[in-house]
């Protein structure tokens, strides 16, 4: 008996068995559709998340000035050589030239000790006052209650123009009234309210996110009388997949604004924000080693099954087994025949687990909100993989009990 004669003897004991297969495979089918499932569904959903938060940090890239604070650089303990500050028309050319690429925003923080006035009423002396320009809200994930971003137009002439956070509209205006189109005054000039943004609360260290102004830009660089103001740009890839592209990109233009000679090294800090890309890596990863495991252990149930399964047939089978043996086949072609079956049954389950399972998580993500259809090529291998070592575990002791039985006693077997 050779290796084909033992796959055909499999496949014709499957056919005879049919129902038993079917039954066995439904429950291989299971473990592997629960497995396959919920890893889909969590690729799906941090697909999503990744799509939603992508203004956050997962495909984007910060420049500042060398050192973040401008002066002196220090790396390793030591002072190293003094950079001037990124200007105004620096990162505003920046900006322009990087438009080939992808967005960028511009954005200064004027002051954090602001107090805003309207008639008789005033705010506390906290309140953020920030610099920004018509990408702002959108890389940075903000969004507006009512009313409107800036303009193009307000941008480029720094029109005296503000966009609002909600507990300013509270304090300053009554319930029954529309803050839009009202004049404030801040830092002792009116501007006009054209938007409040959505209630964001707090988050970590950052507690004044409603109590925020937003001016344009170009407003804000003209009351830097001192030139003191820091300025900071957020560019945002055109994927993740192209964020170190596009990163190098970014620094040969900077680096020609701020005509860096080649050998000298930048003047300026442009790092990757991965900060919420991490987070979400590793969430993923807790939840990717949450749902192996639960597949894991419906997997190993089903091994059992399919152990008790097999252990059954070789005792169904022992007078075959007397004949086969009797007729020449060797302990070690006995244990084939039956570890094939095992094995066929694992992939017959497992083909029927992995379709199962892409549906489910597909539908999973679908319900939650996850457009489009994903395809797991990798947890669909490695699915593949477990049903033949699931087939190896469980089929090899009823295989090698098999192989041991005596002919003259497997002959006599009723």
């Amino acid at each position: 008996m050779n290796l084909i004669e033992n796959v055909r003897e499999a496949v014709r004991s499957i056919k005879v068995n049919l129902l038993r297969t079917v039954l066995t495979g439904a429950i291989i089918a299971i473990g592997i559709s629960s497995l396959v499932g919920m890893l889909t569904a969590i690729d799906g959903i941090k697909a999503q998340i990744a799509d939603s938060f992508s203004g956050l940090g997962a495909n984007s890239f910060d420049l500042r000035n060398k050192g973040f604070s401008g002066g002196r650089a220090i790396q390793d303990g030591k002072t190293e050589k003094t950079y001037p500050r990124l200007t105004f028309r620096e990162v505003m050319d920046f900006k322009e030239k990087y438009t080939s690429v992808g967005i960028a925003t511009v954005f200064t923080r004027v002051t954090g000790s602001a107090e805003i006035k309207r008639d008789s009423k005033k705010t506390n002396p906290n309140v953020r006052v920030l610099g920004a320009d018509e990408n702002y809200l959108n890389i940075k994930a903000l969004t507006l209650d009512f009313g409107r971003n800036f303009t193009s137009m307000e941008i480029q002439n720094g029109y005296n123009v503000c966009i609002i956070g909600k507990e300013l509209g509270t304090t300053l205006f009554e319930s029954n009234e529309d803050p839009l189109n009202k004049k404030i005054t801040v830092l002792g000039m009116p501007y006009t309210i054209i938007g409040i943004l959505e209630e964001q609360g707090g988050m970590g260290p950052d507690q004044g996110a409603d109590r925020q102004i937003l001016i344009p830009i170009e407003n804000a660089s003209r009351l830097d009388k001192r030139g003191s103001l820091t300025y900071s740009v957020t560019g945002v890839a055109s994927g993740p997949e192209r964020i170190d592209y596009e990163m190098g990109q970014a620094i040969g233009m900077m680096r020609e604004i701020r005509q860096d000679r080649v050998a000298q090294e930048d003047s300026f800090d442009l790092t990757k924000s991965e900060s919420v890309a991490e987070s979400l890596e590793e969430v993923a990863g807790y939840l990717r080693i949450g749902g192996f495991g639960i597949g894991f252990i419906t997997l190993l149930g089903a091994s059992i099954g399919l152990m008790n399964i097999m252990l059954v047939s070789v005792t169904e089978r022992t007078r075959e087994i007397g004949i086969r043996k009797a007729l020449g086949a060797t302990p070690l072609r006995i244990r084939q025949q039956f570890l094939f079956e095992a094995i066929m049954i694992c992939i017959l389950g497992g083909a029927m687990g992995v379709v199962l399972g892409i549906s489910i998580g597909n539908i999973i993500a679908l319900v939650i909100g996850v457009g489009g259809f994903l395809i797991p090529w990798l947890w669909m291998i490695i699915a593949f993989g477990i049903c033949i070592l699931v087939g190896l575990m469980s089929g090899y002791f009823p295989a090698y009990k098999a192989s041991k039985l005596d002919p003259i006693e497997s002959l006599r077997y009723e």
